[in-house]
This record gives structure tokens, C-alpha cells and sequence, in this order.
């Protein structure tokens, strides 16, 4: 199992990069540092400062928001990350978001996210590629642009800065059409609501996915995250969890339109996503709190004693899952992690 670290530069009104943990986690034999952005600090720049202050560890996007750029425009910025920290370290991790924030914030229309992830993925990895001019002639993005608002002198370009070809794409997705699209086109999966208990609801779309491409599981990376607290109080660690999620669920998006709250139906929580959602919109935030159940936080998390967590980790061990990112309060903890997943420290 490789190990990733997560950085939570999103939320923050003043970046602060945590760089000595990431510092840490690179001697601890981590493989990767994930960044993400909602509408505050970029993922990517981020990870260039941090690409110059470390040798080894991946820098992924968890995740570069595909209505921020042009798809064009997210293949330079990481052509340019991979060129300058060195081949084979940048991860190109894209999502969604959700149409509060693709409208609200960027400006873009919502429309089909769906088909504009097909056409969005396959331009990057054109960009990438370098074999001729990128053209795309997309259901949702045409390269050259074509159409009424075109001029109609477009020009097929090749990118002057020769990128590495085989920079990873990876896709954010829970439910199962995006699943199914992750599987055909992308080189990674960053799941929502991917837990060992839940991991088998995924089996059938990435399946279906990857025979449309001829492609098998060893060609699909599947990055998921858990939260660890060494602590002998499970139950308080598991009640300081419930704020977040029961944000996410209850107050992030709309009513219709919550990826949260599908993963928490997803998983067999339907009566509680909807218990949440109704009494955060109605303003008893404290009652949505504790309508979270103590399952669907503990089910993925590493929360508990050492050998809680080993046995727990063992869990995440039988999994599909290729790595795991760690969100962790201490040193001691990304230590421990580390030692479980038996990671090879580098000097």
C-alpha cells in the first residue's frame, strides 16, 4: 500500500504549506502530497513550492477543479510542475465540483458534466502526448473553437515545452457513470466514499469501464484516504468527525445536487443523509451533527489504539486500493502509518 499525505491548503484564509510534515512523510518513504482548491488558494501552485523543497514525493492535485481552466491550461500547468520537479512526480488529479461553485465561482455553465469530462480528459492527454496539433472535435469543447462564437482562423497548436507523455491522469468520482468514465480514460481514481466496506458498490462500474478501454485492474491506480487518531477514546474521535461530515452531507450544494450526501446514500445511509440534510437546511446544526452514525465514520477511518488501527489498516490492505492518503494530527501517527504499511524510509 503507498501512502500519501494530504495538505489542506483549500480551507485556509492565510497559506500556511505544512512543509515540514511533508518533509517527514518523504523520509518516512510516503509516495505522494495531495493539494486541492474549492474557490481560496489554487491545488497547483502549491505543489510547485513544495516540488522544490523535496527530491522524491509525488505532488498529485485532490483535486484540480475542471471548471477553473481550460483543459489545454491544466495540461501545461502540469507539464510544467512534472519539468520542473523532475519526471515521474507530478499526478494530475481532476474533479468536478459542484454546480454552486462550477456556476457561482467560475462561471461555467454546469451542463453535462459527464461528457465534458470525456472530452476534457482526452485533450490533456493529446497535450501531453505531443504526437500532432491537438484537435478535438468533443460534444462539449472543440479544439479549434467552432461555432457562433468563433472566428473561425483557430489553429491547431503542439506544445512548444516537451511534456512527459506519461504524466498520470487521475479522476475524482463516486457515482457510477463518472466511476464507469474513470475506469476507460484515466490512469487513477481519487473514489468518493470508498471505505473497505463499502468498496464492493464500485466493483461493477469500474468493470464496465475498463472493458469498453480493453483494459484490465492493474492498469488503474486507486488512491482513497482515510483519517487516523491514535487515541484510547474511539468514541470522542469519532464525535470531533461529525462536524465535518454533517456539513458535507447537509450543507454542502443543494438539495438535488450534493455528492456528499449520494455517497452517504450509496453506502446504505439513505434515511440518515436525508435526516442530516433536513435539519442543517433548517438551521439545527447541532441535531444534524448527531444524526451522523458513528458507522459511517469509523468504517473507513483509523481511529483507536495501535492494534485497533493495525487491524483496521489490514482492512484497507483488502481492498483494490493501490494507496492511501493520510490525514493525520502527528509526527507519531505518520510514523506509525508508515510502519504498518511497511514504506522504506529514504535519507
Amino acid at each position: 500500500m503507498k501512502l500519501g499525505i494530504g495538505i489542506d491548503v483549500w480551507n485556509q484564509a492565510k497559506l500556511e504549506i505544512p512543509l515540514e510534515r511533508v518533509h517527514l512523510a518523504e523520509r518516512l518513504g510516503y509516495d505522494s502530497v495531495w493539494s486541492a482548491e474549492i474557490y481560496g488558494a489554487d491545488a497547483i501552485t502549491p505543489l510547485a513550492w513544495i516540488a522544490a523543497h523535496t527530491r522524491h514525493i509525488r505532488l498529485g492535485t485532490a483535486v484540480s477543479q475542471v471548471a477553473a481552466r481550460p483543459p489545454v491550461t491544466t495540461a501545461m500547468q502540469f507539464g510544467t510542475l512534472e519539468a520542473l520537479a523532475g519526471p515521474g512526480r507530478a499526478i494530475c488529479g481532476l474533479g468536478l465540483s459542484g454546480p454552486q461553485i462550477v456556476e457561482g465561482w467560475y462561471g461555467q455553465p454546469w451542463g453535462k458534466p459527464n461528457a465534458v469530462l470525456r472530452d476534457y480528459i482526452s485533450i490533456i492527454k493529446k497535450v501531453f502526448a505531443r504526437e500532432a496539433p491537438v484537435t478535438h472535435d468533443g460534444s462539449q469543447i472543440n479544439l479549434p473553437l467552432a461555432g457562433e462564437r468563433a472566428l473561425g482562423i483557430g489553429k491547431p497548436l503542439k506544445s512548444i515545452l516537451h511534456m512527459n507523455p506519461d504524466i498520470p491522469v487521475f479522476l475524482a468520482t463516486g457515482g457510477p457513470a463518472n466511476t464507469a468514465l474513470m475506469a476507460e480514460l484515466a490512469d487513477g481514481w481519487l473514489p468518493l466514499g470508498y471505505t473497505p466496506g463499502s468498496a464492493h458498490l464500485y466493483t461493477e462500474a469500474i468493470q464496465k469501464g475498463l472493458e469498453r478501454a480493453g483494459r484490465t485492474w492493474d492498469d488503474l491506480e486507486i488512491q482513497a484516504g482515510a483519517r487516523v487518531s491514535i487515541t484510547n477514546d474511539v468514541q470522542e474521535a469519532i464525535n470531533s468527525a461529525k462536524p465535518q461530515f454533517a456539513f458535507l452531507v447537509g450543507g454542502y450544494g443543494t438539495r438535488e445536487h450534493n455528492f456528499h450526501r449520494d455517497a452517504m446514500v450509496r453506502r446504505g445511509f439513505g434515511e440518515a443523509a436525508e435526516r442530516i440534510q433536513d435539519l442543517f437546511m433548517a438551521g439545527h446544526r447541532e441535531e444534524a451533527v448527531a444524526a451522523v452514525p458513528d458507522e459511517y465514520i469509523d468504517d473507513g477511518a483509523l481511529i483507536g489504539s495501535r492494534q485497533r488501527i493495525k487491524e483496521r489498516f489490514s482492512r484497507w490492505c483488502d481492498t483494490k486500493a493501490t494507496g492511501l492518503t493520510i490525514r493525520a494530527d502527528s509526527d507519531e501517527e505518520l510514523a506509525y502509518i508508515a510502519e504498518l504499511a511497511e514504506a522504506k524510509p529514504r535519507t
